[in-house]
């Protein structure tokens, strides 16, 4: 069943054909407070608040979001059995989960996957001109782990959300060049 992979040779033809119509749906980070977390997401990162699901009973909320194009967004129905349909079917979703209250507690903290001990360690965002991207960060008062001329890979960016999880920033054009130097 295990294979040693040292290139990304076969990426379909070998796959289980079972596993063909198999879509990566989410990634889940949990959440202190939604405003920030929904206000950061949406107008820094452009990204849309697909579906909204609470559960009074067990006291917590399930955010999802997505870059939906202008174009995409009028296919979006507004039934909302079909739009969780549509929610759990499209690829690449960002699930923010707020635990009510936590907003309040001054003792919650999440952690990034980035201190000890480490484990997740960040989701990215491709964009076409990372300076003018990170300039507005910048201008839009977005706490920076790595600007695009810091440390020894240059043109990648990492930028922080209100719960301290890492984003990374990439114009992919440039990272050819970027990644060639380092392998």
């Amino acid at each position: 069943m295990s294979r040693h992979f040292d290139q990304a040779d076969g990426l379909v033809e070998n796959h289980d054909p079972a596993t063909h119509k198999f879509v990566f749906n989410q990634t889940m980070f949990r959440i202190k407070d939604p405003a920030k977390s929904l206000a950061f997401y949406s107008e820094i990162l452009g990204m849309t608040l697909v579906k909204r699901l609470d559960f009074p009973e067990m006291k917590f909320s399930l955010y999802f979001m997505a870059t939906v194009s202008p174009e995409e967004h009028s296919d979006w129905s507004t039934d909302s059995d079909e739009r969780m349909v549509q929610t759990f079917g499209r690829p690449a979703m960002l699930e923010l989960t707020h635990n009510w209250g936590d907003e309040d507690d001054m003792n919650v903290k999440y952690h990034s996957g980035n201190d000890d001990p480490k484990g997740f360690g960040h989701i990215g965002f491709s964009v076409p001109d990372i300076d003018a991207a990170c300039e507005r960060f910048e201008s839009l008062g977005v706490e920076f782990k790595k600007k695009p001329n810091d440390g020894k890979m240059k043109s990648i960016a990492f930028i922080k959300d209100p719960d301290g999880y890492w984003i990374e920033i990439f114009t992919p054009e440039r990272l050819p060049e970027v990644l060639k130097a380092h392998l």
